[in-house]
């Protein structure tokens, strides 16, 4: 299908068992929740995915299931987390075969890279595929940082759309629209950030507290995109101490556990990632419990 690249897209969580076995049936199950709670797409595979920590057999499967269960009900990303070029290209090429719509495309891993090989490295992947992609920028995580004039570079290639943007600085919206009006779709990719961003000119989310909480988060859009600011700046703040659980290093772990916590999945993760303890996880588990016990009134906030 079409990607209409505009609104929340959760960044799905892969459900496992004790033990780390994949755990199709509640990703089904979860996948069902998102939908039914109004998101507008689903991004797999991504870091709250685990992508790396997957097989490429298991990735194949959890994006099948994803496409088996959404049935053309919206559209699915899958990331693009490879450590080669080479590799990337063929994994897309796997993706495309299965039924993805799209990719978001990492900086290749392990290897950090500078801009002109970050360049070369989307251009390539994107002359070697069908699907539209969108370039995920994240300074923070993969030590490149494609700015403005990178993405100018990256314009030539019509099947590069979209950007997920996670500079963590939320003038570089209003830099990039500048720079490059609506040649590219921009994505809020930082969750404490998203009420700035779509203000600012962002056209979508792609969601990590969607996991647990896929209603409010489809309303916190929904009324940034309707101009009730006063509304959105309430549940803003209300989600805010969830929002700041996505971007810790432990951000798998925490929202597996808010997850847990809401019904929507699992806490389970692959080594070295392990489950939560002592202080740590009784801090998730108050952040989660209290903003579950004061949950705003949502017939008031459409009002």
């Amino acid at each position: 299908m079409n990607v209409n690249w505009r609104g929340v897209m959760p960044a799905l969580m892969t459900e496992m068992k004790e033990g780390g076995k994949l755990d199709l049936e509640s990703t089904a199950r979860h996948i069902e929740s998102c939908l039914q709670a109004g998101v507008h797409g689903f991004v797999m595979l991504g870091t709250l995915g685990e992508n790396s920590s997957l097989s490429p057999q298991e990735k194949d499967a959890v994006v099948s299931c994803a496409v088996e269960t959404i049935a053309g009900r919206a559209p699915i990303l899958t990331g693009v987390a490879e450590y080669t070029t080479d590799l990337g290209i063929e994994f897309a090429k796997r993706m495309e075969s299965i039924g993805a719509d799209g990719l978001m495309a990492l900086p290749c891993l392990v290897y950090e890279q500078d801009q002109r090989e970050a360049i070369v490295h989307f251009k390539t992947l994107a002359r070697n595929t069908a699907l539209p992609i969108m370039i995920y920028n994240n300074p923070v995580s993969y030590r490149v940082d494609l700015s403005p004039e990178s993405f100018a570079e990256l314009a030539e290639c019509e099947n590069i759309v979209a950007i997920k943007e996670s500079s963590h600085d939320s003038r570089r919206i209003t830099d990039m629209i500048n720079r490059l009006g609506e040649r590219f779709r921009i994505f809020c990719g930082v969750d404490d950030l998203v009420l700035e961003n779509l203000l600012f000119g962002a056209d979508g989310w792609v969601a990590g507290m969607a996991n647990p909480f896929p209603r409010e988060s489809v309303q916190l859009y929904n009324l940034a995109r309707s101009d009730s600011i006063d509304r959105a700046v309430e549940l803003y703040r209300w989600f805010m101490p969830m929002l700041h659980l996505d971007v810790h290093v432990k951000l798998v772990q925490y929202i597996k556990l808010a997850n847990m916590l809401t019904g929507e999945g699992a806490e389970w993760v692959r080594p070295p990632r392990l489950r939560l303890e002592g202080e740590e996880r009784s801090r998730v588990e108050s952040v989660v419990a209290e903003s579950m016990e004061t949950r705003p009134d949502f017939d008031r906030l459409v009002a």
